[in-house]
């Protein structure tokens, strides 16, 4: 299905937590939206990846904010007083990502909302971010919002980095592992890793996979076919089996269970 265009009409607060400078925009008929702007020095790319880990969350049933195009145009922003910002909006003229504001929603932090997590949702999350190569969902960065008392996954515009430079990447590369994994703020939570493996991989099967790349918009891709084609190809290749990042992701788990417990420090 193809995802909902919107145009920006009110800029009303940059989000300053990362570095690409996101902010909450209102749409003409779609509400609320965190919008991520094509014009921050990611680029394009990032946010082809939040779309591609934003759909696929959704397909394995783990909650993440309705996504959606939102359209900049040329006059919009202009009364904005910081520079900054002038310049980013100037630089996103056109097509950019909406994520749906979840308004009430807080930052997760393990201390207090640790009981939200169960073990299958962990594994789940896990698994989902060891597939699409995202670094950033750590103890320092968890990436996770609770709202209506459920956790729910966000930024992932520094997942699939293989894209970036699509020219080195062959067979080899697009079958690694994620070594990476064993930082997850969600691995020491996670359940059973082998059974989410073989339950959420099952749900990517057939033509899944095309059919969530499918709603790439063109206005995002240079080459809007064979960039489609490439995506497919590397999601692909990644999910057919065995799959090394989900038994990285396992032995990952069983070095951190494995580890001692960390004694605290008396302080002085």
């Amino acid at each position: 299905m193809p995802l909902p265009l919107y145009t920006a009409t009110r800029y009303l607060q940059p989000l300053r937590e990362g570095g690409s400078l996101p902010a909450v925009v209102e749409t003409d008929a779609g509400g609320l939206f965190v919008v991520k702007f094509r014009g921050a020095g990611q680029g394009a790319r990032a946010l082809v990846a939040e779309l591609l880990v934003g759909l696929l969350a959704r397909r394995l049933g783990l909650a993440a904010p309705e996504l959606a195009l939102v359209e900049v145009a040329e006059a919009f922003g202009r009364g904005e007083r910081d520079p900054e910002i002038q310049d980013l909006l100037a630089a996103s003229q056109g097509v950019n990502v909406g994520l749906r504001y979840l308004d009430g929603a807080f930052n997760f932090e393990a201390s207090a909302a640790g009981d939200l997590v169960s073990p299958e949702f962990a594994a789940r999350v896990v698994w989902l971010d060891a597939f699409t190569t995202n670094p950033d969902r750590t103890h320092r960065n968890p990436n996770l919002l609770v709202w209506r008392r459920r956790p729910w996954l966000i930024d992932h515009g520094a997942a699939l980095y293989a894209h970036h430079d699509w020219a080195s990447v062959d067979e080899a590369r697009m079958r690694t592992s994620f070594p990476l994994i064993r930082d997850h703020v969600l691995l020491a939570r996670a359940g059973d890793l082998l059974e989410a493996d073989r339950e959420l991989s099952a749900l990517l099967e057939g033509d899944a996979i095309a059919a969530i790349v499918a709603d790439l918009p063109d206005a995002l891709l240079t080459e809007p076919a064979a960039e489609r084609a490439r995506y497919v190809e590397y999601l692909t290749a990644r999910l057919r089996g065995p799959r090394a990042f989900a038994a990285e992701a396992v032995a990952a788990q069983e070095r951190l269970r494995a580890e001692p417990p960390r004694r605290l420090q008396a302080r002085r």
